[in-house]
Order: structure tokens, then sequence, then C-alpha cells
């Protein structure tokens, strides 16, 4: 089966502190894991930051908030206890406790009411940000700014100019680490007369190693011609190593194409191309940072 939402997971979570008596919140773990029959690829499924799991931190979440409805008590670090709230509603609650469920209880909704400024209104449904955990709501919300800003910036980059372009390919280079300096890329990217490639720039800042080009501002498919013609021209140059960036697509035989060689070629689509873009703020500048923190149990730590 599917990972629960973590909503689906409160219930389990009171039903396995049922008998009244504390359990460490790793023994919980353990427990719902076995009583969701997971399979050993959902126990490991991580959120997209990396640093949890994902049935951990929907456990989590489920234990804070049952813990801010007077639900579940928390007796000592890392400790979970069923309160005699949590009993009635195992008793007469439903079979999935939800967050609109819990703003029955008067600490729970004042807790989650949220507080979101005129610039901040989001248009995701409640019941679908409901679903999801504060942990989840927040990836999802960067990831769908990441994507709308990636499109942006792919829809000027196909406005610009040929010139345009081939600076950006060689800004990209410089963003990613090739190339050396500025200067060193721009005369190094100048074109070499050879049909199939646009420019060579080096790998490294000292030049061991150089890396062959081409740069197409296109907006049809680029197809496996194209790529053989490139593949030549590395090996009339003797080059090992070339990227092939466009602003549309490949098809499959253009891909297969590229993988089928001891030269390494590498494909980047107008997707990648937008991607590699925002991560190294090439076209784009950071807006506002959000830091994110946690508990930090060590500090607590007596021992």
């Amino acid at each position: 089966m599917a990972i629960p939402d973590f909503q689906s997971v409160m219930r389990p979570v009171l039903a396995a502190v049922a008998d009244g008596m504390p359990i460490a919140l790793s023994v919980l773990r353990e427990h719902i894991a076995s009583s969701l029959q997971l399979t050993e690829t959902e126990l490991h499924e991580r959120l997209p930051s990396g640093k949890q799991t994902v049935i951990n931190n929907r456990i989590g979440w489920a234990r804070t908030y049952l813990n801010k409805a007077g639900l579940l008590h928390i007796p000592a670090k890392g400790m979970v206890q069923i309160t005699e709230l949590g009993l009635e509603a195992l008793r007469s609650g439903p079979e999935r406790i939800t967050v609109s469920w819990l703003k029955r209880y008067p600490e729970f909704a004042s807790f989650h009411t949220a507080r979101p400024s005129a610039s901040s209104i989001t248009t995701v449904p409640q019941d679908l940000q409901e679903e999801a955990t504060p942990d989840e709501r927040l990836t999802n919300a960067h990831q769908e700014l990441m994507q709308s800003l990636a499109d942006e910036l792919l829809a000027q980059v196909r406005a610009a100019s040929p010139s345009f372009f081939e600076q950006l390919v060689v800004d990209l280079m410089i963003a990613m680490g090739y190339g050396g300096s500025r200067k060193e890329a721009g005369s190094a990217t100048q074109a070499t007369g050879d049909d199939g490639i646009d420019g060579i720039i080096k790998e490294d800042k000292l030049g061991l190693d150089v890396i062959y080009l081409q740069a197409k501002r296109w907006s049809n498919t680029v197809h496996r011609p194209e790529i053989d013609k490139f593949i030549g021209a590395l090996t009339r140059q003797r080059a090992r190593k070339g990227v092939f960036i466009t602003t549309s697509d490949f098809s499959v035989g253009a891909r297969e194409a590229a993988l089928s060689l001891d030269i390494k070629v590498v494909l980047i689509d107008g997707t990648e191309l937008a991607r590699l873009m925002v991560e190294n703020n090439l076209g784009c500048s950071v807006k506002q940072l959000y830091e994110v923190k946690q508990l930090d149990t060590d500090y607590f730590n007596e021992d």
C-alpha cells in the first residue's frame, strides 16, 4: 500500500498507545510502520530535502497535531502517552481523524488558525492543504514557484536573439564552474569554423581539458541527424567531451545517438536549461529567504 497521508496516520498513532502507558517515539514509529505493512522502499522513501523519511515525518506531525488537540501527552523527551480525550476519541471519534475534525478542540483550532498576509494568499483548496504536512506544503509551494520561474526563464531565452543565447551558454558554463574567467571563456567560444561545433570552452580553470559546444535556440525538436553531425565534428577534432544545448527538446533517436559511443556527449534540453539557470542564479535572483528550524534535542540532553 502507498504511504498514508499524515491525517490517516493519526488514529493508528492513538491506537498504538491505547493502553495508556508512555511509549518511546522510536517504538511508536516501528509500531506504525508495521501496522501499515509498509514495504522496504516505502519505509526508506525520503522527503525532497533528503533529511527525513516520509513516514517518520508524517508520524511526527500526527503526534504534534494530536498533542495540540490534547489527545496525546508528551511526558518526557521522545515519549508519547494518550490522554483521556485521546481515549474518548478512539471510542467515539471517526475512523479517520482529520484536521477539520480536530478543530472541535479549541486549543487545536487556535493553533491551526492561519494568519496569512494579503500577499501570501494561496489558491490551494483547504482540503488539499490539510492532506499534507506543513513540511510537504512548504516543499510543494517551493516546487511550484521554481517551476513557474523556470517556465518564465525559458520563455525569455526563446524570445532572445541568437547572439544573446550564445552568451547565455557561456555564462551558464562559467556559473557551473567551467571556462575559467568570463574573458577567457568568451574568447574560447568563438566560432571554430567547423560545421557542427559552435565553440570550445575550458573544462577547468587550468585548461587541462576542453569541452566542445553546440547551441541551438530552436522551437522544433532536435532529431538524430543533428546529433550525428555534432558527433562527427567531435570525432574530427579528436574531442572526448561535448555539450549540445537547445531551447527545445530532443527526440528519442537523438538521445539514443548520444549514448551509443565512447565520446561523452551531454544533451541539455529547454527544461534542463531552465533548471540549471535557476540552480546557478543565472537570469534570476533570490527574492526572499525563509529559515525552517527544528528542535535541537541534543541541547536538552542532561546526561
